[in-house]
């Protein structure tokens, strides 16, 4: 990896790894750095049914899987190293990984994703794809007539309590406050909706459930009171954290951290690109990071086209 390469990307998600398949496709032999999650938040994700061209669904990891295996065929290479820091100023572009190598590349796609913020429980790591999600739109399906919880009280928990009410039998809202942070719209449609419930001035402590999400233990947070309610899903929704760290300083990034991009996926840097959930605050779908994946890597090839390197 001595050589200057004449594409890199950081990250393997959707986004990542489709740019990865564009510019391998496009005989520019891209290095893909996987990260710390190699395959992305799917990886996490059991049933994925709303992905075009697979009938019956496929599961998370044998999507990202496939995804690889495609970009590797047409010659993208694929190294599990994360990524700790970046020199952006002159070109070629120089990439620090974790074990102390530089590897320096004519451009660079970044695709790093975001987070899922959670509360910190055991349950949430342990029941992870087995009734906790943190995506109503990705997971909401296959709660039907159940009854799940809401962690949350934005616009983000009030959004996705709404969309699952289309599916499950009742949604309770556990919200630490005695009143929502959500805008006044958003909080009238919740209010006035049958199906939603809410667990005011409480927090959950505990998921129950040894195999799959059965229910929560909740506190309250002024009398000190515990109860359990029954609940086959439990959805965080406290927010996302976008994984932009190493890029501070060196990229425009809006006030939660996300990347700025312009044209779609240009960041202020010429040769620098950015896709996927990483830009992307309002989507966050597999198929909108491929497809801003693929723009960032048409995108790169175009440049790099004019700068006579192919």
């Amino acid at each position: 990896m001595s050589e200057v390469r004449k594409s890199i990307v950081i990250g393997s998600g959707p986004a990542g790894l489709t740019a990865a398949l564009y510019l391998a496709r496009a005989n520019l032999a891209p290095l893909v750095f996987e990260g710390q999650q190699p395959g992305g938040q799917l990886t996490i994700t059991t049933d994925v049914e709303n992905f075009p061209g697979f009938v019956d669904g496929i599961q998370g990891p044998e999507l990202m899987d496939i995804f690889r295996k495609q970009a590797q065929r047409f010659g993208a290479e694929s190294v599990f190293r994360t990524v700790t820091a970046v020199d952006l100023e002159s070109t070629p572009f120089k990439v620090t990984l974790d074990n102390g190598d530089v590897v320096e590349g004519h451009s660079v796609i970044i695709s790093t994703g975001s987070s899922a913020r959670w509360l910190g429980l055991e349950g949430e790591t342990r029941l992870q794809g087995k009734g906790v999600s943190a995506c109503a739109t990705c997971d909401g399906f296959f709660f039907k007539d159940e009854e799940v919880l809401v962690v949350g009280g934005g616009d983000t928990a009030i959004e996705e309590a709404t969309f699952l009410t289309k599916f499950a039998s009742k949604v309770t809202i556990v919200h630490r406050r005695d009143e929502l942070r959500a805008s006044k719209v958003m909080q009238e449609r919740a209010l006035n909706n049958a199906k939603i419930h809410f667990e005011w001035d409480s927090e959950i402590v505990e998921l129950l459930g040894e195999e799959a999400v059965t229910g929560a233990r909740i506190k309250n947070t002024k009398t000190g009171e515990e109860k359990e309610i029954a609940a086959t899903g439990y959805f965080a929704a406290i927010g996302h954290s976008p994984n932009t760290a190493i890029f501070e300083g060196a990229l425009d990034m809006n006030e939660t951290g996300y990347l700025i991009t312009h044209d779609d996926v240009c960041t202020k840097i010429e040769g620098v690109y950015a896709c996927g959930d990483v830009q992307d605050h309002v989507y966050r779908q597999a198929i909108t990071a491929a497809g801003s994946g693929c723009m960032a890597a048409i995108r790169a090839e175009r440049w790099l086209t004019v700068r006579g390197i192919e």
